[in-house]
């Protein structure tokens, strides 16, 4: 059975950091690039960072770029450090599975496995 399990969301305060995870099952998690995902209240989901399984190149969305970092172990666990968060990061985050991570356009319907998501809290 094919899993993604996030961990690592919570409350925290502005300018503080997170960092989530994301463990993987029943797939060959090396195969597959990793993308990471948010959905804000009344909000559509937005695609805000994707890592290639090709080249391990890494891609960000304008919103988060060089306060996210997105990574993984290569094994089965992918993650993204998330620092200097604004109230506006609060959402529930999902990391997803993708054959796809090739530019900062990241794309919901792309991506063939979805973990539950786990709630982000930052408050001001």
């Amino acid at each position: 059975e094919v899993q993604l399990v996030e961990s690592g969301g919570g409350l925290v305060q502005f300018g503080g950091s997170l960092r989530l995870s994301c463990e993987a099952s029943g797939f060959t998690f090396d195969d597959y690039g990793l993308g990471w995902f948010r959905q804000a209240p009344g909000k559509e989901r937005e695609g805000i960072s994707c890592i290639s399984s090709v080249d391990g190149a890494t891609y960000y969305t304008d919103s988060v770029k060089g306060r996210f970092t997105i990574s993984t172990d290569k094994k089965n666990t992918g993650y993204l450090q998330m620092n200097s968060l604004k109230p506006e990061d609060t959402a529930i985050y999902y990391c997803a599975a993708t054959l796809t991570c090739g530019s900062s356009i990241i794309l919901d319907y792309e991506y063939d496995y979805w973990g539950r998501g786990t709630q982000v809290t930052v408050s001001s």
